[in-house]
């Protein structure tokens, strides 16, 4: 089943409730996390990699030296934003303290 994408107003209330979360170009949410060092952006990395393969969906993913940086939208939707990005965001949102992110 494919999902449908939300109406940008949609979005923006939604983001209201995740921190850090922007909508950017209208067809994705992004954030970076900084973290305390390289090792706890590498640990925080391989954490999204397993919660990306529990739900089945996969974000552009990239570490930096102390920074994970997320893009998140839906390519089944015609790359837009829909509800499985938004609860991606939580989740990863949700465990990024465990790790030392800001």
């Amino acid at each position: 089943m494919t999902a449908e994408p939300l109406p940008p107003a949609e979005i923006a209330r939604r983001l209201e409730s995740l921190p850090g979360w922007t909508l950017e170009g209208g067809d994705r949410i992004t954030r970076t996390f900084r973290l305390p060092s390289h090792i706890a952006a590498a640990a925080l990395t391989v954490h999204i990699a397993a919660i990306q393969d529990e739900v089945n969906h996969h974000a552009e993913l990239t570490l930096g030296y102390n920074t994970v940086a997320l893009s998140v939208r839906t390519h089944d939707a015609g790359g837009a934003v829909t509800e499985k990005d938004l609860a991606l965001a939580a989740r990863v949102t949700a465990v990024a303290p465990a790790h030392g992110a800001e």
